[in-house]
Formats: C-alpha cells, sequence, structure tokens
C-alpha cells in the first residue's frame, strides 16, 4: 500500500474537526464488523442492509401500493396525495418499550423471564403525553429487535399473552389503538424484521434457507395480524430494511400508510439519531438511490425524480431510545428539545420524538413533564400568527394594519406543485425603506426562519432563485419575544453511509456522479462480504475523464478506505482501482 500522508490540519481548518472526525468516520462505517449487541442502533442496521438485504416484493403487487414514481423528464417531483397528507401531520411521538426496558439495555439479551415483566400499561397516559406535546400520531415498537410481540399473537411464546398483566390476556395495541382515538391521535407502528428470539438478524435475514422459509411465514403472519386487527396504520416502521416479502400485504390492508424503509418505502430517515436535519434540505431524490429501500437526506437533490420526504427521529434521553434506571441524566433539557424542533420541522422535515415509559408501564414523570414543558413552549412561540398570506410568484408581501414587531416568519411551500425555491430573503418595511431582516435557501414543506427583531409595517418575500415559479402556501409572521435556540442554523452531521457501488473481483470502477451533490469531502469505505480488505491499489479519481491525483488519499491505518476531495459539481465523477484481499463486497460513500 502506498503511504500517501494526509494533511490533518488542512482537513481540519476546511472541514472543522480534522483528524478525530475522520478518525469517527471510519469507526462508524466500520463498526457493523465489531459492535456489541448493547450497542447497535440504526446506523448499524443501515450498514447491514448495505450488504444486500434488499428484499423483492412479490410480482404484481407493487403497483397496489401509493409508491411515488419518477418524475417526467424535465418536471419536478411531486409527492402523492398520501405523502402530503403524511408530511401535514408534522410531529409524531415514538414509543419505545420491550423485555430489555427491564434489563437496562437498549438490545433485549433474551435474559429476562417473562414472569417478571408486569407493568400497569396505561396508553391513555402515553396518549395524553403525545397531545401535551403537540404530535399528531404515535408510532409504537409493538416489536422490537428481541422478537418480543405486545400484541395477541398466535406466532410466538414470547409475547404479552406469557406475561402476569392483565393474566396473559392484555394487548397493548388494542389498548393504544382506543387511546389514540379518544385523543384524537393518528397510529403508526414499527414491527422489527429482526428479531433475536426466532434467530433473525437485521432485516428478517436468516441463516439456511430452511430458516428463511420459516421466519418468513411468522413475520409475514405477524404483520398481517397487526395491519388487519387494529384499524388504520399511518406509518408502518421496517427498521433496516426488510427481506421478508410483504409487499402483497401492505397492499391489502396498508396501501395509504407511510412506509419507513424495505423495498417499498414512501419516506426516508434523516441519516442520524440527533433529531437534525440538513439545511438546504430537499424532498427529492434520485430514484436510484429511492430504490435502495435505505436512502437518507444524504444525497437529496432539488433535481432529484423522486419524492421521498424526510423523518427525523430522536429519544428525549438522546442518545438512548429505551428508558433505563441510569439514564435520566440524558433527559434533554428545554433549550435542546427547542433546537431538535428548529432543526427538523424548522428545516421542512418531520420530527419523531421519542418518549419511552418506564417498567412501571408510564411515562417517567420527568419526561412526561419536559414534554408538556416543551409543547407549551411550542405552542406559546407559534401558536398564534400576527399575520399571515399566501401567493405566488417570486415576491410575497404581508402589509399589517399597523407597526408590528416581528422576529420570527413560517415559510411553505405549495409543495402540490414540487419544491421549488432554491434561496431567498425576507425584507421589512420601516419608516418607508426596506432592509433585509433574514436569508435562506431551501422552503419546502415548512421553513421556520428567525428573522432580526424589527418592528414594522409589511414584511417581503422576495425569491432570488427558483426552480420554477414559487407557489407560497403560507407566509406567517409571529411576534414570539423569543431569540431562536444556540444552535438553530447549525451544520447537521448525517451519519448514515450510502451504498455506492460494489465490487466483484481484483478490480472496481464506480460512478459517483449522482451521489455527490456537495463540494466537500467523502469518505469511502470497502465492506467485504467476507474476508478483509488488504489493500487498495492505483487508485484514480476521474472529473470528467481526467485524473485527479491530489484529491484521494489513502488513510493511515485503514486500508479499506479513502477520502476524496470534491471541490466542485456538475462534473462526471468516477473512481477506480484494484482491490487486495476480498474478492467481492460494497462500497459505502459518507459524506462529511
Amino acid at each position: 500500500m502506498r503511504n500517501v500522508n494526509v494533511n490533518y490540519a488542512a482537513a481540519g481548518s476546511r472541514y472543522g474537526s480534522g483528524q478525530p472526525r475522520i478518525s469517527s468516520l471510519i469507526q462508524n462505517v466500520a463498526r457493523h464488523t465489531h459492535t456489541e449487541e448493547s450497542a447497535l442502533n440504526r446506523r448499524t442496521f443501515l450498514y447491514d442492509s448495505a450488504l444486500g438485504i434488499a428484499a423483492v416484493a412479490f410480482p404484481g403487487t407493487r403497483q397496489a401500493l401509493a409508491i411515488p414514481l419518477p418524475a417526467a423528464p424535465g418536471h419536478l417531483a411531486t409527492p402523492t396525495a398520501d405523502q402530503l397528507a403524511w408530511q401535514q401531520m408534522e410531529f409524531g411521538m415514538f414509543v419505545h418499550i420491550a423485555p430489555n426496558t427491564w434489563q437496562n439495555r437498549e438490545y433485549d439479551d433474551l435474559s429476562t423471564p417473562l414472569s417478571e415483566i408486569n407493568p400497569d400499561i396505561d396508553t391513555d397516559n402515553w396518549a395524553q403525553c403525545a397531545v401535551n406535546l403537540g404530535a399528531r400520531y404515535v408510532v409504537f415498537v409493538a416489536k422490537h429487535a428481541g422478537g418480543f410481540c405486545w400484541w395477541q399473537t398466535k406466532t410466538t411464546p414470547y409475547s404479552v399473552s406469557h406475561i402476569p398483566w392483565e393474566n396473559g390476556h392484555g394487548d397493548v395495541l388494542r389498548n393504544l389503538r382506543k387511546s389514540c382515538d379518544k385523543y384524537g391521535l393518528k397510529l403508526g407502528v414499527y414491527v422489527s424484521p429482526r428479531d433475536g428470539y426466532h434467530g433473525a438478524s437485521t432485516g428478517g435475514v436468516c441463516k439456511t434457507p430452511e430458516k428463511q422459509k420459516a421466519y418468513d411465514a411468522i413475520y409475514r403472519e405477524q404483520l398481517t395480524e397487526v395491519l388487519s386487527r387494529y384499524g388504520t396504520m399511518v406509518e408502518i416502521w421496517f427498521d433496516g430494511s426488510i427481506v421478508v416479502p410483504v409487499a402483497d400485504i401492505l397492499a391489502r390492508y396498508a396501501p395509504h400508510a407511510a412506509i419507513f424503509q424495505g423495498p417499498e418505502a414512501t419516506i426516508r430517515w434523516v441519516g442520524n439519531e440527533d433529531g437534525f436535519a440538513p439545511y438546504p434540505c430537499w424532498d427529492a431524490i434520485p430514484q436510484a438511490e429511492a430504490s435502495t429501500g435505505v436512502a437518507t437526506s444524504s444525497f437529496s437533490t432539488p433535481h432529484g425524480n423522486v419524492w421521498m420526504p424526510i423523518e427525523a427521529d430522536v429519544s428525549i434521553r438522546r442518545p438512548d431510545w429505551f428508558w433505563s434506571t441510569t439514564n435520566l441524566k440524558d433527559l434533554m433539557t428545554l433549550d435542546q428539545l427547542l433546537e431538535v424542533y428548529y432543526r427538523s420541522i424548522g428545516r421542512g422535515v418531520q420530527l419523531l420524538l421519542n418518549v419511552p415509559p418506564a417498567t412501571t408501564g408510564h411515562m417517567d414523570p420527568h419526561d412526561f413533564a419536559r414534554a408538556k414543558e416543551f409543547g407549551d413552549e411550542i405552542r406559546r412561540r407559534f401558536g398564534k400568527s400576527v399575520g399571515e398570506v399566501s401567493g405566488s410568484g417570486r415576491t410575497v408581501t404581508l402589509h399589517f394594519p399597523h407597526p408590528q414587531r416581528v422576529d420570527h416568519v413560517i415559510l411553505q411551500e405549495d409543495c402540490r406543485f414540487g419544491q421549488r425555491v432554491e434561496s431567498y430573503h425576507v425584507e421589512g418595511l420601516s419608516d418607508g425603506k426596506w432592509s433585509t431582516l433574514a436569508t435562506g435557501s431551501s422552503i419546502g414543506f415548512k421553513r421556520i426562519q428567525p428573522l432580526t427583531p424589527a418592528t414594522v409595517h409589511a414584511l417581503r418575500l422576495v425569491v432570488a432563485s427558483a426552480l420554477e415559479s414559487p407557489h407560497l402556501l403560507r407566509f406567517a409572521a409571529y411576534n414570539t419575544h423569543a431569540a431562536p435556540p444556540a444552535g438553530w442554523d447549525a451544520h447537521s452531521q448525517i451519519w448514515a453511509p450510502t451504498p455506492a457501488g460494489h465490487w466483484n473481483g481484483t478490480t472496481f470502477h464506480i460512478d459517483l456522479t449522482h451521489q455527490i451533490t456537495r463540494a466537500t469531502q467523502y469518505l469511502v469505505h470497502f465492506v467485504p462480504q467476507e474476508g478483509k480488505v488488504a489493500a487498495l491499489r492505483d487508485v484514480q479519481l476521474l472529473l470528467n475523464g481526467a485524473p485527479e491525483p491530489k484529491l484521494v488519499q489513502h488513510i493511515p491505518n485503514s486500508p479499506a478506505s479513502l477520502l476524496i476531495d470534491i471541490t466542485g459539481i456538475g462534473l462526471k465523477i468516477e473512481l477506480q482501482g484494484s482491490v487486495e484481499g476480498a474478492a467481492k463486497g460494497t462500497v459505502l460513500l459518507q459524506q462529511e
């Protein structure tokens, strides 16, 4: 392997953190081969998904679902009616509880006797928490990766029917459906394809064809039970994608649900578990990325031909998804929650905030109180505007009947026509003169834009750049008497890699043109199907066919990884070379 010195000081000055950042990227991408069960997270699910667990739908069933179709050439991507209805909910509450709640772990090690799991489940308490938050729907983890099922099922003894609660007759999904109906909430469900009890790994992958066939039957029956018994589901999670064929079940029982990951996906993960979306943020994505089933926000583009909106998920006890006796210290503060709100909903993506019940079956009082405090502050800030208007074209003006103090605006495009605005500024009229109060780039479904506080007679939105003539659904002004959270406009790290290609043999040639959408630094990691990558040799980064040796660097002590610097876009970008060691595998691309 050639020894190429990486200028970490330069990288640090350009990209912000130098060697520690590069090292953490390498560790993140490589961790699927080293991570212990207790530390697994959605990032690991996606690494495993990238290694080839994409499922194949049953023939003839795909068109029965509301799958977003690619836009015609020269036209902007637009949402389906179901996607737009899902986006209009804006805010959901995630609920994680499983046997590992009793183990003080994030993943179930199957060690807890079912006789010791006896919570006093109160789903009205959960629903009230969601209402206090301002959430419009709940996504319940009815089955997590350990395989325990919280509904009455015939498929497994590892379920609620074998715990003391309600003498084995309890059904959390049934109760939660009633509570959601009572409190005016929609219901979604997470049914993990991974199942430790049945020996199925990420995506529902089993070790032998015989075991796969048996598990496919189990999982299909579980999903059918959930979707056929408990009413309409607005969202269904297949965390880490899914190899079990379920398209026919979705088409029959949940044709309008938002599908998170898998071959039938209609929405996508933001790419981190911080609750932060990138900005600018685009709902369009290339069809090739959308079809992977594990797409994230990393490769969004205004020129994508498929509409696939984004969901940002985060836990109120970040980073833990499950309640434990040790993670109260991680309960997010009000300021942290406000930052999440501004950097998710405020950037046009859905927010799914997890509030995990304790072993009591109720929300922890500290979490319940913090959720209400957060919801109350959002309602105080944005519950009522001081004026609003809609309009089309590059200039929309909002007049006030008398001088009005303003410090925020909320902007929304009419996404039925696609996402069009690329840059804008907001001006205020005072003493007969217009002055700029804020600037921004994308708007999309929603943009919360803080302003330089001012007392004005009118506000004016000026669109400086747009893909087509803008249609503004809402231009609303607010006088919150509050500053935005300190990090409201910070850059968001999207740490989920995207499969960029494969190699089979000793050489590779990968076209990265459509996956690189920003001029920045990228980590390229070669993940072998088996064995190890000993070295990457004769590597060339080609821009419009011309080698650029100074823009690609080997990373010391990481023979399977490269750093590439992209200084401009709009060129054909290719990477080629040879692999020593492993004969085949997947190439992952990670944007800094």
